[in-house]
């Protein structure tokens, strides 16, 4: 739901820092793998119980996954280069509340693990529309609800890739509540996957 905006708002810095790059041999593909390695690094702190330290690394991770985008688009985006950025990307998303789990398991692998659950759901959603978007040559011009210029069809919700970071933060700042943020982020997520299942069914009747 805020991903318009916050592309909107961080577009000028990362178009900034892609340009930077580009006089380099960085790829678009390195700065993936490289925000996916950090990423997983913020994780496994957070697993440890550093949770400062995990949230200065997770958003340094979603920096370069803002930015490996930009630089594509100053060279050549690649089919590639945005499988590669979107497995990740959910990969991602998954070890964070798994690393919540580890840090405290009984108080943390219930809603830990039903988050997970609805990250199946709105995650499934979102390629399988994804995909048949791809068979029947939709385009952002005949899906207003997708965000342009993305590698693959992007099919908004409710929880999008900012709620996301937003509740991995709140959950990093107050962890002693992370059940609370779980289970009302798994809330939020579920209804994602209606929304997006009914506009889906309509889409491609």
């Amino acid at each position: 739901m805020l991903d318009r905006a916050a592309i909107a708002l961080l577009r000028p810095g990362l178009d900034r820092a892609a340009h930077g790059l580009v006089r380099t041999r960085i790829r678009a593909d390195h700065v993936t793998i490289a925000g996916f390695a950090v990423g997983l690094t913020g994780a496994a702190a957070i697993a440890y119980s550093h949770f400062y330290i995990g949230l200065a690394l997770l958003l340094a991770s979603r920096f370069a996954d803002g930015l490996d985008g930009a630089l594509a688009r100053l060279t050549t985006p690649t089919d590639r280069g945005a499988f590669l950025d979107i497995t990740l990307d959910f990969i991602f998303y998954a070890s964070v509340p798994l690393a919540f789990a580890l840090a405290d398991p009984p108080a943390n692998a219930l809603p830990a693990a039903v988050l997970l659950a609805t990250f199946i759901g709105t995650g499934s959603s979102f390629l399988a529309f994804a995909a048949l978007a791809a068979q029947r040559g939709m385009t952002s011009a005949t899906l207003p609800a997708t965000l342009p210029n993305k590698g693959i069809y992007y099919l908004g919700g409710l929880t999008e890739a900012t709620e996301t970071l937003i509740c991995f933060m709140l959950m990093c700042l107050w962890p002693q509540h992370f059940p609370a943020w779980a289970f009302g982020f798994a809330a939020m997520c579920l209804v994602t996957t209606v929304t997006r299942l009914a506009a889906g069914w309509r889409a491609l009747k």
